[in-house]
């Protein structure tokens, strides 16, 4: 990077920090750049390859409000769609040459002298007086440290990180993990592997998946009358909604889990994996899922399903904790992210030389999810008590931009000062929020997720209805800062 110093550094070019470059760049802020890792854009839909990928949330509603899509050809767009439309939209909106790739940032720490963002990248130092995170929580595989498995003869990888090098083809198959990514590349490898077993922790609730192609005369009407696509988007985030009012009122998910439960009944013929399958906690307790194959693929007869932890490897067989066992080829792991551990977090730092890591002590807290109190000028974008489990990230992702960018607009018109959430404003949105979840599906559904952080507490879960987020995470209060001026405007360059 010839420039070293910047007003506003974006980490990350994904969804996020793509959103937050065009935002940011709509208010006049044309001193910024992004910062990417990877030789490309896309973020979670550049590293989820596996096959049979795509989104569950309807296509117009995981979009970007003021870059609509008319062209999306299903109803659940897949990866490479996805991949794209973010591609295109980085042209369209001219920030697609504001991002530096192959500059990974290995830390960053605030600087109160200077009233500054100090950088430490593989491409060498940089400062910015203002830091926004959008590296994401969908981003660092999460790999189980099973006893043994360094010694496994065969192939392992992650779905976030498929290798498509590697032939499935009568091969006999290890998938650990029965998430998302599970429910979706199953069904797609089942007809290649000479025998696939997967190794289920805990049942889950599959829904049938409202998928379809989108006929060519559709896309004309949407792209011909934008009004309908407004249309289209406005209805599927009231349908979503009514599922996440759900979510805030258990009792009223009993007549969607009949749904699941008919779905499941139908498919799946056999009452012994019929049983195996049957989920023992409230629907939405966990991450929803939806597809019209998984279940089908699991009643192949070359398939066995464990419904069971995995202990340990042993060789080339893998060891369930119900003492079933399967000697296998390959081993990929369909075992989620470090959602609540990102490792952002252990790379950036106070004034003090404390991380976010050191800060939080395994329960991540920030204001409106988007600011920490002591970490001034920083913005984390989808980050800690804002997930929905029903609705777009799009939405929580625009909230949160609107707030960063009146918040930074506000900074950068004052020359060398600094903005910082008050203790006790982040303390309040925090216990509101914990206050609100007991009475939510997220704590009251009997299951263990990944919204509990490891001391126990639900930092991921937001237990309002989306509306509220957007209101509430998307207005900013300069009364909620603490403004201060640096002791040296210039940088130290």
């Amino acid at each position: 990077m010839e420039q070293r110093d910047f007003a506003v550094l974006v980490v990350g070019a994904g969804a996020s920090g793509l959103g937050a470059a065009i935002r940011l760049g709509q208010a006049g802020i044309g001193d910024l750049a992004v910062l990417e890792k990877a030789d490309s854009l896309g973020g979670t839909w550049r590293d989820n390859t596996y096959p049979g990928c795509a989104c569950d949330v309807p296509s117009a509603l995981y979009s970007y409000s003021f870059a609509p899509n008319p062209e999306w050809t299903r109803a659940f767009a897949g990866q490479a769609e996805i991949r794209a439309y973010l591609r295109e939209t980085a042209a369209r909106f001219g920030v697609a040459e504001k991002i530096r790739y192959g500059v990974e940032v290995t830390r960053a720490q605030w600087n109160d002298r200077d009233a500054r963002w100090e950088l430490e990248t593989s491409q060498g130092p940089c400062t910015a007086r203002v830091l926004v995170a959008g590296t994401g929580p969908w981003h660092e595989p999460l790999i189980p440290d099973l006893p043994g498995l360094g010694g496994f003869p065969g192939e392992v990888f992650h779905s976030a990180r498929w290798n498509h090098g590697y032939d499935l083809t009568g091969k006999r198959v290890a998938v650990i993990g029965s998430g998302a990514s599970a429910v979706q590349f199953v069904p797609e490898i089942v007809p290649r592997a000479g025998r696939l077993h997967l190794f289920q922790r805990t049942a889950q609730w599959v829904l049938p998946k409202p998928d379809h192609p989108v006929p060519g005369v559709e896309r004309l009407l949407l792209r011909r009358f934008p009004a309908l696509q407004r249309a289209l988007r406005r209805a599927e985030y009231g349908a979503m909604e009514a599922l996440g009012f759900g979510f805030r009122h258990p009792w009223l998910l009993r007549q969607v889990q009949r749904i699941g439960l008919a779905h499941l009944r139908l498919t799946v013929r056999d009452p012994v994996l019929r049983a195996a399958l049957t989920p023992d906690y409230t629907l939405g307790c966990k991450r929803l899922l939806m597809s019209n194959t998984y279940y089908r693929a699991l009643t192949q007869s070359t398939v066995d399903v464990h419904p069971t932890a995995v202990r340990a490897v042993e060789g080339s067989r893998v060891l369930g904790a119900d003492g079933s066992s399967a000697e296998v080829d390959a081993i990929i792991f369909g075992t989620g992210f470090h959602i609540l551990d990102m490792p952002v977090s252990a790379r950036v730092f106070d004034a003090e030389g404390r991380s976010l890591d050191d800060h939080w002590k395994g329960s991540p807290q920030a204001f409106a999810g988007t600011t920490v109190a002591g970490f001034p000028n920083l913005y984390l974008l989808l980050g800690p008590s804002l997930g929905t489990g029903h609705s777009s990230a799009f939405m929580i992702l625009e909230a949160q931009l609107r707030h960063t960018v009146a918040a930074v607009t506000r900074t950068l018109r004052a020359d060398g000062t600094s903005l910082s959430v008050r203790p006790e404003a982040q303390a309040a949105f925090n216990a509101e929020v914990q206050a609100a979840l007991p009475g939510t599906v997220y704590q009251s559904g009997g299951c263990s997720s990944y919204y509990t952080d490891v001391n126990g507490r639900n930092s991921f879960s937001w237990p309002f209805s989306t509306g509220r987020l957007r209101s509430r995470v998307g207005s900013f209060d300069e009364g909620d800062y603490e403004i201060t001026a640096s002791r040296s405007a210039a940088p130290p360059w």
